[in-house]
């Protein structure tokens, strides 16, 4: 069995992530109020120092993220929609509606607030993307985290991702939008640190990715996992 069917066996029963509905508002959520996210299932990946945690919640408009990223110094230089920001520190989430690994959406947010969103025609290792695709409706916020003394100890990345803005996307042709609940999508979650700032981007980089691809790139659809909307309680 080759190296991709063995990745894909070991991931099918893999764990799923399951969705909650929002109990608050749009607003109350972009905040990243900690209360107004209580109900969401808390999923956490990476070294202690560059921890990075991930949530999710989800109402009849749209679907609601959040990263929280442990970092004592984050930073960013890149100011434009669509600049190539994974060259410099951020969190990133691909969405997968039909599950047919083709066509998925990639949302990327920096420290600064800069989105980066893009539909991956095709993954590793012929990676086709597409720039011109956005994501109509994105919604986004960035807050900085920082200790009673003042010292920063990481970022938080929030974001609305509407369903309206999801329909231009090809998989979504064959996918419930808005979802019901019980409906699956596939995805991952990763961030991507850069430890000695735009002086040394490189050196000591770390690509952490929840559900780890196991190959040179975090577009490896075997490795995602499925995203379950659930119902109200």
């Amino acid at each position: 069995m080759s190296r991709a069917l063995l990745l894909a066996a070991a991931l099918a029963a893999g764990e799923a992530y399951p969705v909650a509905p929002a109990a608050a508002g749009r607003a109350v959520l972009l905040d990243s109020a900690d209360e107004a996210w209580a109900g969401a299932r808390r999923i956490a990946w990476g070294e202690a120092r560059y921890e990075t945690a991930f949530r999710a919640l989800w109402d009849a408009s749209g679907l609601y993220v959040r990263f929280d990223a442990r970092d004592a110094d984050p930073w960013s230089t890149m100011t434009k929609r669509d600049e190539w920001i994974w060259q410099e520190e951020a969190v990133e989430i691909f969405l997968d509606l039909d599950r047919s690994g083709r066509d998925y959406a990639e949302i990327e947010i920096s420290p600064a607030n800069v989105v980066c969103d893009v539909r991956m025609v095709t993954p590793w290792p012929d990676k086709e993307s597409d720039y011109s695709w956005d994501l109509a409706g994105l919604e986004s916020r960035v807050h900085l985290r920082r200790d009673a003394g003042g010292t920063t100890t990481g970022w938080t990345a929030a974001a609305f991702l509407p369903w309206a803005g999801f329909r231009s996307l090809p998989s979504a042709k064959g996918s419930r939008l808005p979802p019901r609940a019980g409906d699956r999508w596939r995805f991952n979650v990763f961030r991507i640190e850069r430890p000695h700032g735009k002086q040394d981007p490189e050196r000591d980089a770390v690509y952490a990715a929840w559900s780890p691809p196991g190959e040179p790139s975090f577009h490896v659809p075997a490795a995602f996992r499925d995203l379950v909307f659930e119902a109200g309680r």
